[in-house]
């Protein structure tokens, strides 16, 4: 039986709970499919913090490395949050651990599904059959940028955007293959009508889709991107950006599905992944037994395609989710006249793949 070696980093909020169910689920994929997943848990964020005074201890780093991949809730606390004098933040693990796995490919899918549609803001004619996906570059630009200061005077700050060839290529790699396996269509999202840094992105992917002659490249400045997003969503394929529009740009699609809770990611490198749903630890709800598991359930699932490469065991999560969805085994934040708990749904999605039927 082939076993699959996986960290998992429940974090702060609601981060355990939903983990919970994603792990109930995986683990009957595992009797489904004859697989074994062996976990093994580790601290993160907020938690990490109250425990070691660190929000990416050495020891979690290690257990990273060592893993298959890496299945996390959530990070973050409202005591820090709250607190814009602390020295030491639960985000500061986050971004850390970005960079010491190397994790330089955010990867988003968005997809509409009908059983939801009128839970968006947005008109269901507008958002009917949406499904693309987001390739966000991770470990470089703004965020990462030196220097990036408050000035000793108070009275101004500098943060710095940097990126290089290599870093621009070898996320656009991803995203090129990523169009070549769907709709062949890749949209560019930059400002380069502004900023150096994306003048060098267009350049590079630019010269890049010579090699890659069956995918459709164009490129789209991030404020129209932002407003296409809304008016027609569902004429993008394969979205190619950087970190701080890849950031702004996946938020804002999350309301296209009608739930953040919907809402699953990848973060991938040249080794171990990471998985995650993109909704934040959600304080007020942890330990009430309401939030959505879907999205960190969705995010097992990318695992099992993209680390494991059990592509039928992933559809059948899939499947599972969108049979919960279709049935109204949701919890209050799809249907908030007759939610189910957390639990609850983690047990419907779980007993449908048990149900399953191996052909």
């Amino acid at each position: 039986m082939i076993t699959h070696k996986i960290t998992i980093l429940p974090g702060d909020g609601i981060g355990p709970e939903v983990i919970a169910e994603a792990l109930k689920v995986m683990h009957a994929v595992g009797r489904q499919f004859e697989v074994k997943f062996d976990t093994i848990e580790a601290l993160v964020g907020a938690i990490a913090i109250d425990s070691c005074g660190d929000p990416f201890p050495k020891e979690t780093e290690t257990l990273c490395k060592g893993a298959d991949a890496i299945l996390f809730g959530a990070i973050g606390d409202p005591k820090y949050d709250n607190d814009p004098s602390a020295k030491v933040r639960p985000e500061q693990g986050l971004l850390r651990m970005r960079k010491a796995l190397g994790l330089y490919a955010n990867i988003r899918p968005v997809k509409t599904y009908p059983a939801l549609q009128k839970n968006s803001p947005i008109k269901e004619e507008i958002i009917e059959g949406t499904d693309f996906i987001v390739f966000r570059e991770l470990t470089g630009g703004i965020y990462f940028g030196q220097p990036s200061q408050i000035h000793e005077d108070g009275q101004s700050a500098i943060d710095t955007c940097t990126y290089t060839i290599d870093e621009i290529r070898r996320i656009a790699k991803r995203a090129f293959t990523a169009s070549q396996d769907r709709n062949k269509k890749l949209t560019l999202v930059d400002k380069a009508n502004v900023l150096a840094t994306s003048q060098l992105w267009r350049k590079v992917v630019q010269n890049m889709a010579a090699d890659y002659p069956d995918v459709s490249v164009e490129t789209m400045f991030v404020d129209n991107a932002a407003m296409q997003l809304i008016l027609n969503p569902s004429q993008f394929d394969v979205i190619l950006t950087e970190n701080m529009f890849g950031d702004i740009i996946t938020d804002e699609a999350s309301v296209i599905t009608g739930s953040i809770g919907l809402m699953p990611s990848a973060s991938i490198g040249d080794s171990v992944g990471l998985y995650e749903p993109i909704h934040g630890s959600y304080p007020q709800a942890a330990g009430l037994n309401k939030a959505n598991p879907m999205a960190t359930i969705l995010s097992m699932a990318m695992m099992l395609e993209h680390s494991f490469k059990m592509k039928e065991a992933s559809e059948s999560v899939h499947r599972a989710v969108e049979e919960a969805l279709e049935s109204g085994k949701v919890t209050e934040d799809i249907n908030p006249d007759n939610p189910l708990t957390t639990e609850e749904v983690g047990n419907a999605i779980a007993a449908s793949i048990t149900s399953t039927t191996l052909a």
